[in-house]
């Protein structure tokens, strides 16, 4: 007998070999309808699977992340099936699950938007076929063979390319079989609701050297709903898309001369300063000194920060004097350099110093979006020197600062503690402290948070903020990442009580992350409807006809001298012509005057399209500026 320690943490004992799926079927018909993998002591586990000793066991449905992909990677077979059917000639590929659905590569056949109907048809009979979905293994000369037999190529190159003694499995739904490590679901049947999404050329394995591909995206959902809402949402991001709204409500623009580096035009530089003025008033008020460091710095100083060895090829670099230069694609090595330049008593400390800083980064040209990806981006840090008892107390400063920030906008936010990678610095025993100084604030503070194994920097352990905007998308942006190694490199120190030298301890953090890319994703949050205190113009004041417009110009110069942003528009077009304008603007206030509101010293308002009938002036004024003070919504 073995036991088994399920996620709620209760016992179950079986006999030695038992599968996950029955494990799933003992403890509820419900749960086996839906599983679609396992996770066995942290490895992802395919539904076939034999435990064979004890171990802890999680049965993943569509709900988990593990689930999603492997419910979609059925559904990547799925699609590879109806297209072999419909064009026999086709050579599969690959076919993984991704974050918003699976894709699958073919060559030897040209698909167009008009092929989807006719291939999610035949998906759809696959899945009401109801095949079982078998697994088996090959020696790796058979499996060469099979795949040789069937025409499959790109297949054969992948066993080839396998380690000796890696595992060569296969997947077999009907007359379909693909080579793939799982895991599946067991059936077909669950696949009920999949959509092609689009079509796109992509290179064999990335390589441009390689023959281009024909890749079919898609998606799948267990529910039809779902998936309607899905593609709903996709609908109201088109119409969000913060590269449409920048250019229509004049805020960006990245043009030919310069791809991925953003041009702020006059209102995008309005919003930004607001924001940014923001960040500079809560972070004096948390204790934060500002400080300002050199765009570009020599080699030496990047190989000492290690970015020389471990980031190369993402930073610009150039020769100045016969001295190699990099462009800086981050704020600290600089910031070392700050500190470097006093000696420091623990007094001193903790130090907390902010920079708005210009970084560069080499991004493909490819994976280049509007303000999301950039080559260039204004980097909202700050850089924490601190004694290691002083860890706990200012990581859970931070995070409180960061909770303030997402809470004034609205996002609902998730945690993720991002453990040592591979590629890092430093001793075992260094990060273990840093990894549980992380974990120690969070707990203190009572937060809820998921570990993210191997994903930290590679200098420290971190922490991620994922914000949820109000499509349900989600968004990494602020992150605390704890640094013991850069203090050890550039061989920072304090006096200690005692007179002795120590290091201290450095934490790296943002809020914003990159400033452009929050703009970006505030535009789509807001659908370019910004709060009152952050919105470019907030006022628009529209005279009905010439003759009011000294009245109008009077409205203008009050609201102007209570530090409201406003614009008069005097042309001569009709009211309801100006007023669709002004709302296409996505300005907050609408104010229209004409005889009366001229008579009465009052002003007609309109929000967000509806009317809120007419106020006085003064009365207006007054509640309008306590809004912008207070960063609050009114209407």
């Amino acid at each position: 007998m073995i036991n088994v320690t399920l996620k709620d943490g209760s016992v179950k004992s079986y006999e030695a070999g038992i599968s996950v799926i029955d494990v799933a079927k003992d403890l509820s018909e419900g749960l086996a309808r839906n599983a679609c993998c396992g996770i066995i002591n942290g490895d992802v586990a395919d539904l076939r699977d034999e435990i064979k000793s004890d171990c802890e066991l999680e049965i993943c449905t569509f709900d988990s992340p593990e689930g999603k992909r492997a419910f979609r990677h059925t559904a990547s077979h799925i699609l590879a099936q109806a297209v072999k059917r419909l064009y026999p000639e086709a050579k599969l590929a690959i076919g993984p699950s991704t974050e918003d659905g699976f894709y699958y590569d073919f060559d030897d056949v040209v698909f167009n938007p008009e092929d989807f109907e006719k291939i999610e048809k035949e998906m759809k009979k696959i899945v009401k076929e109801n095949l079982s979905i078998e697994r088996f293994v090959l020696p790796r000369d058979e499996a060469i063979k099979l795949m040789e037999e069937k025409n499959e190529p790109y297949k054969v190159e992948l066993i080839n390319d396998l380690p000796e003694d890696e595992v060569i499995s296969f997947y077999q739904m009907g007359e379909f079989v693909d080579l793939c490590a799982g895991p599946h679901l067991m059936s077909t049947k669950y696949c009920k609701a999949i959509k092609i999404m689009s079509v796109a050329g992509a290179y064999w394995r990335g390589s441009e050297k390689n023959k281009m591909l024909s890749r079919l995206y898609a998606t799948a959902f267990t529910k039809a709903s779902d998936l309607e809402a899905y593609i709903n949402m996709l609908e109201e991001a088109k119409k969000r898309d913060h590269r449409k709204l920048g250019k229509e409500l004049g805020l960006f623009c990245i043009l030919d001369e310069g791809p991925g580096f953003p041009f702020f035009l006059p209102k995008g530089m309005v919003l930004k300063n607001t924001l940014l003025e923001y960040w500079r008033k809560i972070h004096n008020e948390a204790g934060y000194v500002e400080i300002q460091t050199p765009m570009m710095l020599n080699r030496q100083l990047w190989e000492r920060s290690g970015h020389w060895d471990h980031y190369k090829e993402n930073m610009y670099t150039t020769k100045i004097d016969d001295v190699d230069f990099a462009v800086k694609p981050m704020n600290c090595p600089g910031g070392m350099l700050v500190y470097m330049q006093e000696p420091h008593s623990y007094r001193d400390l903790p130090i907390r110093a902010g920079e708005i800083g210009l970084v560069h980064r080499h991004e493909k040209s490819g994976a280049l979006h509007g303000l999301m990806r950039v080559r260039c981006f204004s980097q909202d840090d700050a850089h924490i020197f601190m004694t290691p008892e002083q860890i706990k107390d200012e990581i859970k400063g931070v995070v409180k600062l960061i909770d303030e920030v997402y809470t004034l906008f609205g996002f609902d936010y998730h945690i993720e503690l991002s453990t040592r990678p591979e590629d890092s610095m430093g001793s075992d025993e260094d990060w273990e402290r840093a990894t549980e100084g992380l974990k120690g604030a969070l707990d203190e503070l009572g937060r809820d948070y998921v570990i993210n194994e191997g994903d930290g920097a590679f200098y420290g352990p971190k922490i991620d903020f994922h914000l949820e905007d109000s499509l349900g998308r989600t968004w990494q942006c602020g992150t605390i990442q704890l640094d013991m190694q850069l203090p050890e490199r550039f061989e920072l120190e304090y006096t200690d009580s005692d007179g002795s030298k120590k290091r201290p301890v450095m934490i790296h953090r943002v809020v914003f992350g990159s400033v452009e890319r929050f703009i970006g994703i505030l535009t789509e949050h807001f659908a370019g409807h910004f709060p009152t205190w952050l919105a470019p113009v907030q006022v628009k004041v529209l005279p009905i006809s010439d003759k009011y417009a000294d009245y109008a110009v009077k409205v203008e110069k009050e609201l102007k001298a209570n530090g409201v942003r406003v614009e008069t528009d005097h042309r001569a077009e009709k009211i309801g012509y100006k007023i669709r304008e002004a709302r296409n603007e996505r300005v907050p206030y609408i104010l229209v005057v004409g005889e009366k509101e001229a008579e009465e010293n009052t002003v007609s308002v309109r929000c967000k399209g509806e009317d809120l009938g007419s106020f006085k002036l003064e009365e207006f004024v007054k509640d309008l500026t306590e809004e912008i003070e207070n960063k609050t919504k009114r209407w």
